[in-house]
C-alpha cells in the first residue's frame, strides 16, 4: 500500500489567516495547496505544490468555473465534452492534471470514470454524500493509474474516504477552518498509511561468529522507542526483526534514532512493501521503522554509516526454510526473541525463538513478484 495523502483549500479569509493555515499544514506535512489567487505568495512560504486552474500551478485543475472568485464550484453549463477535451488537451501539452467533479448524480460518476484514465488526479465532492458514489468509483478505478481524492471536512469524513473498500481513496482535499482541524487530518492520514507486517516465529539452528566486512548503520531522522526497529536480512523474502539502538547499555550511550543494520549486501524492508540493498540508502530516502507488533511508520535517513566491523552470521528455521542474516558481532546489536524482548547477538544461541517477517512472494528489483527464485 502507498502512503496516503492530504491536500488543503485556501479558505475564504484575509491573507495573514489564510497564509497561517498554508504555514500549519506545511508543518503537519501537507504540501499541496488548492487556490485560484495567491499563487506568488504562497509560494514564498515553502516548497508548495501549487494546484489551480493557471498555467504556473505544479497541478492543473479542469473542472471548474473558472470566474478566479476562490470558490470550487462545478459550473452548470461545463458540458462533460468539454471536461474531457480541457483534460486531454492539458495532458497533451504534458501538464499533471487534476480533474475536479462534483457528485451530484450518476452522470456524474460516470464521467469520473471516463476521466479516470485521462487525468492524474480526481477530486470528488459529494453534495448529499453517502459512501455508495465513493465506493463504485474506487471500484471501478482501481486498475486505472489514477489518484482518488475526496473532499472531506473533518477527521472523521477523512478516517471514512481513507478506508472505503479497504483500500480506500487515495488523498482527502479540505478547506482548512482552523488548526485542530489541519493537524487531526494530517495525522488521520499518516495513520491511514501504517501498514502492518504478520511477524513470525523463527527458531535459531546456528549462530556462527565471522571476519570483518563493511556494516552499515542506518541514522533517521525519527527517534525510535524501545521494541522499535527495521525489518533486515540476507534474504529479501526472509527478514529479521533488527532493534533499534534505544536501550541504555554500560558499552555506549543509547542512539535511538539508529539501527545497526548489518553488511552492505542485506536487504531493508521500505515504504510500498518494497526491499532496498542497505548500500543503496542515502541521507533522504525512505524507511520503515517496525515495532514487536508489525506496526510500522515511515521515516526518513538521515545518514548511514559505512565501517568495516567484524560479523555474525545467524540463520534460522521456519516451517522447513532457512532464513540467514549478518548483523555487527557486538553485544549492542539485538534481535527480538519471542516474548518481544531485545535479544543481544552475544547471547543468541541454538534453539532461540526469534521474530521474523516472511514473504510468501519471490522479489525481483525489491518488488514482490510470483516467481520461482532461490535464495541460499
Amino acid at each position: 500500500m502507498q502512503n496516503k495523502f492530504a491536500w488543503i483549500m485556501t479558505p475564504d479569509l484575509p491573507w495573514d489567516e489564510r497564509k497561517e493555515m498554508i504555514t500549519t499544514a506545511l508543518e503537519s506535512g501537507i504540501d499541496y495547496v488548492l487556490d485560484l489567487n495567491d499563487h506568488d505568495r504562497i509560494k514564498k512560504l515553502g516548497n508548495v505544490n501549487l494546484v489551480a486552474n493557471s498555467d504556473d500551478a505544479d497541478i492543473y485543475l479542469v473542472g471548474i468555473d473558472g470566474e478566479g472568485d476562490g470558490t470550487l464550484n462545478l459550473s452548470e453549463n461545463l458540458s462533460d465534452s468539454i471536461d474531457l477535451a480541457n483534460a486531454k488537451k492539458a495532458k497533451g501539452e504534458g501538464k499533471t492534471v487534476c480533474a475536479y467533479i462534483k457528485i451530484t448524480d450518476k452522470l456524474h460518476e460516470q464521467l469520473a470514470v471516463k476521466l479516470g484514465p485521462i487525468v492524474d488526479y480526481i477530486i470528488l465532492v459529494g453534495t448529499d454524500w453517502t459512501v455508495i458514489p465513493l465506493e463504485n468509483i474506487i471500484a471501478d478505478l482501481q486498475k486505472v493509474d489514477v489518484e482518488i481524492i475526496a473532499a472531506v471536512a473533518d477527521s472523521e469524513g477523512a478516517k471514512l474516504a481513507l478506508e472505503t473498500l479497504e483500500h480506500g481513496t487515495d488523498g482527502v482535499i479540505f478547506e482548512a477552518v482552523d488548526f485542530a482541524q489541519i493537524k487531526d487530518i494530517a495525522r488521520e492520514v499518516v495513520d491511514a498509511s501504517k501498514v502492518k507486517y504478520e511477524l513470525k516465529i523463527a527458531t535459531v539452528t546456528d549462530v556462527k561468529p565471522l571476519g570483518t566486512g563493511d556494516r552499515v548503520c542506518i541514522d533517521t531522522t525519527d527517534m525510535m522507542s524501545p521494541g522499535e526497529g527495521m525489518l533486515i536480512g540476507s534474504y529479501s523474502k526472509s527478514l529479521f526483526l533488527v532493534h533499534s539502538e534505544s536501550l541504555e547499555s554500560e558499552y555506549v550511550a543509547s542512539r535511538p534514532f539508529r539501527v545497526n543494520a548489518g553488511p552492505v549486501q542485506a536487504y531493508v524492508m521500505v515504504p510500498g512493501n518494497k526491499t532496498r540493498y542497505l548500500s543503496e540508502l542515502v541521507a533522504g530516502d525512505e524507511v520503515l521503522i517496525v515495532n514487536t507488533e508489525g506496526e510500522t511508520r515511515t521515516a526518513y535517513v538521515g545518514r548511514c554509516k559505512i565501517e568495516r566491523r567484524p560479523l555474525i552470521l545467524i540463520e534460522a528455521e521456519y516451517e522447513g526454510n532457512t532464513i540467514r542474516t549478518l548483523l555487527q558481532n557486538a553485544e549492542t546489536i539485538r534481535i527480538v526473541d519471542e516474548n518481544d524482548k531485545p535479544l543481544s547477538v552475544a547471547d543468541v544461541k541454538p534453539g532461540d525463538k526469534v521474530k521474523v517477517y516472511i514473504e510468501k512472494s519471490a522479489r525481483h528489483f525489491g518488488i514482490a513478484i510470483d516467481e520461482t527464485i532461490i535464495e541460499q
